[in-house]
């Protein structure tokens, strides 16, 4: 770019910190805005697998390909799908050197990409509540806490339900009927031995048409279950832990014991997740002044590509920053490349929540 330019990234997630760690190395500064009062506010949810192509592709832009390897975990590509019985119908085991998707957590991936950040590029605190002014420039950005600053880009990656997104398309997530809720096991190699044998170094899968379940080994001894369901996205309003568990001792009655017993044993309260998605495709007017990264950009259901692809889109879009002589020309480059390999890709998967309980798994090993 010929003159500084004032970039605000809304969003501290593996987006968004991406976007800035590849500015930062080619010398343009962009400031992160989370809404989160610290990095540690919140749970940062489960592990990530990180492609070849995609992920890793922009870790290497960002100078952090080799960081990522040492924190990673390859044993993380094993992948088991069971019957409902406990039958095992397919086991990936990767081979040695096998790197083409390794698990990292997301909260390890969120702190490798906060330690390449200059100290003070990431504001947290600052909840966005909209993105006022011009189209063609300066934006306001008006946050919950009652200041304002202004800026000559904004990149909304501030996920499903953005807020930077109506700046530039009025299309809003729908529900998909499908909804994952969430639990955790914790030390599993001592006090949930079974569950952690039935999952090994990777994944574990498993449905019946109705529903499903998958558990996935995480850092630190510790397992995430997502038991799917086609539900109304508010089932589980009103219901303690105790209701829950019935109503699922009740729907997976059929299955056997060693599932069963997942939704008994579990550590603490479940999480509902509903599962969202955008229009296909996703298209809006070119704005010189906005643009979208990841899912605020192009929300699919997470069948394996969801951060792969934000983390692709924060690097293309940074190295056009870098590249093109203006904002409103880096946009434009990038917005032509992002947008069709999106509606691409989201095509592919428009429906897919339907595929995690279909009794015809898909192979989660090379998904």
């Amino acid at each position: 770019m010929r003159a500084p330019a004032r970039i605000s990234i809304i969003g501290a997630g593996p987006a968004g910190l991406t976007c800035a760690r590849v500015l930062h190395r080619h010398g343009i500064h962009a400031t992160v805005y989370d809404r989160d009062a610290r990095p540690d506010a919140r749970d940062q949810g489960g592990s990530l697998d990180l492609n070849a192509d995609h992920g890793q592709a922009a870790l290497r832009e960002a100078g952090l390909l080799e960081d990522f390897a040492r924190a990673s975990r390859p044993e993380g590509q094993e992948m088991r799908q069971y019957d409902t019985s406990g039958q095992l119908l397919f086991h990936h085991v990767p081979e040695e050197g096998e790197r083409f998707k390794p698990e990292i957590d997301r909260g390890d991936l969120r702190a490798l990409l906060l330690r390449s950040l200059p100290q003070g590029t990431v504001v947290w605190g600052k909840a966005l509540t909209e993105v006022a002014g011009p189209a063609d420039g300066p934006r306001t950005l008006r946050f919950a806490d009652g200041t304002s600053v202004e800026t000559d880009l904004v990149i909304g990656a501030d996920g499903a339900f953005s807020r930077v997104r109506p700046a530039v398309s009025a299309a809003v997530p729908h529900y998909s009927g499908i909804s994952f809720l969430e639990a955790w096991f914790s030390d599993v190699t001592a006090r949930h031995p079974d569950l952690a044998d039935l999952v090994g170094e990777g994944s574990a899968a498993a449905a019946d048409g109705q529903r499903g379940m998958f558990a996935q080994r995480n850092g630190g001894d510790r397992v995430r279950v997502y038991l799917i369901q086609r539900t109304p996205a508010d089932w589980t309003a009103g219901q303690d832990t105790d209701a829950l568990r019935a109503r699922l001792l009740d729907a997976y009655a059929a299955w056997s014991p060693r599932f069963r017993r997942i939704i008994t044993d579990n550590d603490g309260p479940y999480v509902n997740r509903p599962i969202h998605a955008l229009p296909v495709p996703h298209l809006w007017q070119h704005r010189p002044t906005v643009t979208l990264l990841g899912d605020a950009a192009h929300l699919m259901p997470p069948l394996g590509v969801g951060v792969n692809l934000a983390m692709r889109d924060a690097a293309d879009l940074a190295l056009a920053l870098a590249a093109e002589p203006t904002v409103a020309a880096a946009v434009r480059a990038y917005e032509a490349t992002m947008l069709p390999r999106a509606a691409e890709i989201a095509k592919s998967l428009e429906g897919g929540a339907e595929f995690l309980i279909s009794d015809d798994l898909p192979d989660f090993a090379t998904a």
